[in-house]
Order: C-alpha cells, then sequence, then structure tokens
C-alpha cells in the first residue's frame, strides 16, 4: 500500500457517531449538466463529482444523490443532502459506512478517474467526528 493511500479520501469526509461510526459526512463539489455522472477528482477538501443531470427540479440532487449510493453501496434512502441543495458545495450525509470502507471506495474511484497517488501529498489530515 501506498505511503499516500486514504490520504485524499479522509480529507472528503468526517465520521459520524463518536465512538462507534454510524457513517460518514461527505464534502462534495458538484458540475451538475455534465455528460455523465462521475467522479472526477478532489477539489479542496470536497470530492469533485460531474452529474449528467441539469439542476433543474432537483434533478442533479437526485441523479447525485444516487450516484453516492452506487459509489458506496447502501441504499438511496441512506444518502441526504444536509447543506448546499441550491450550491455546487454540498454535505452529503451516507449512513450504513463504515469510515475504512468509505476511504477504500473513496480512493478506488479517484483512481478510476486518473488520480495519481503522487498529487496526495502532506501529512495525514486528523479526522474530524461530528
Amino acid at each position: 500500500m501506498s505511503p499516500y493511500s486514504g490520504w485524499v479520501s479522509a480529507e472528503v469526509f468526517d465520521v459520524t457517531g463518536g465512538d462507534k461510526p454510524t457513517g460518514i459526512v461527505l464534502r462534495v463539489m458538484a458540475h451538475p449538466g455534465a455528460g455523465r455522472t462521475s467522479v472526477v477528482g478532489v477539489h479542496g477538501d470536497a470530492l469533485k463529482i460531474r452529474v449528467g443531470a441539469p439542476p433543474v427540479e432537483g434533478r442533479a440532487n437526485a441523479a447525485l444523490i444516487t450516484m453516492v449510493a452506487e459509489l458506496f453501496g447502501v441504499k438511496e434512502s441512506e444518502v441526504a443532502i444536509t447543506s448546499g441543495e441550491t450550491s455546487r458545495t454540498k454535505r452529503l450525509s451516507v449512513g450504513g459506512i463504515d469510515p475504512e470502507q468509505a476511504r477504500h471506495l473513496i480512493d478506488e474511484a479517484l483512481s478510476r478517474a486518473g488520480v495519481k497517488s503522487s498529487s496526495r501529498r502532506g501529512p495525514a489530515p486528523v479526522q474530524r467526528r461530528v
């Protein structure tokens, strides 16, 4: 395993549930109206996701929820937008996911998107609990 592995993913979400994690709060930078919905990288401390649906009548938010549920292998009912419903910068609550599993799945998605480990520099972040 690379010494950089997990650094980016640890920066894009917070853990919920205190000592017994019950899920995560994912920070997302959404780009609606793209050709297809996919993880494309990292923007600051957020996962950058292109959304294939337009930002009309909640369609982009619905597509984003579907994509995040598929990414983490949870039901759509386990994913909710907690802030930023009308903004590109959003926070999504994802229940029923272990933080270590979430890290692994995000790293896989970033790898498929072509984000190289060399772009994951700096010290490992301190994980915040919410």
